[in-house]
């Protein structure tokens, strides 16, 4: 449920994309899964390395702006990827809409309320999404309109054993935890009993 893509407020974009960046730079690690002070350690598998290798490709082929370049080594302590941040890609463009599940995010501007809800909905996908804002009646009423199976408002991946869990669309089937996750594991019938009487 990590953020795939982020879509920020025109007014507040370039300084959060700058402090976006600068926290990268500082606090994101990449190295070994067991070094000290590691965030983020190397891609899971050699398939899933070449798809995210080859999302770093698209970006340079595509000529997106990069507002983070991260740097991709196949070295001994695994398939290592350093972060990238795409700034403001187009909204069709494979990093928005794939999910790349390896560290590339994209920033998106927005300014319309109805369009950035349109664009956050659009995908096939959806597990999680977040609203962030100091207006909680403003960041509830959007959150209430956003396609996913766990929604937040100022948090992200808040979860509970007695709360249901999963997706929308293309994101899963079906729930886990809380009663309706319950419901799930079982089987229903359907059972009817005529009570005619029969001549």
């Amino acid at each position: 449920m990590l953020p795939k893509r982020i879509y920020v407020h025109e007014k507040i974009y370039e300084e959060f994309k700058a402090g976006m960046v600068e926290y990268a730079k500082k606090n994101i690690k990449t190295g070994g899964a067991f070094e000290p002070d590691v965030v983020v350690g190397p891609v899971q598998n050699r398939d899933q390395f070449r798809i995210v290798k080859d999302m770093y490709t698209q970006v340079a082929k595509d000529g997106w702006n990069m507002a983070l370049d991260g740097k991709v080594s196949e070295g001994t302590n695994g398939y290592l990827i350093e972060p990238a941040i795409v700034d403001n890609p187009p909204e069709n463009s494979r990093i928005v809409v794939e999910e790349p599940f390896g560290p590339i995010v994209p920033i998106l501007k927005w300014s319309d309320e109805d369009d950035v809800l349109l664009r956050a909905n659009a995908l096939e996908t959806g597990l999680g999404a977040s609203v962030w804002s100091r207006d909680m009646k403003r960041a509830e009423r959007m959150a209430r309109q956003l396609s996913a199976g766990s929604v937040w408002v100022n948090s992200h991946f808040d979860i509970a054993p007695n709360v249901p869990f999963g997706g929308h669309k293309a994101s899963g089937m079906g729930m886990e935890w809380g009663l309706e996750g319950f419901k799930h594991f079982t089987n229903t019938t359907s059972l009817w009993v005529w009570k005619k009487v029969f001549d």
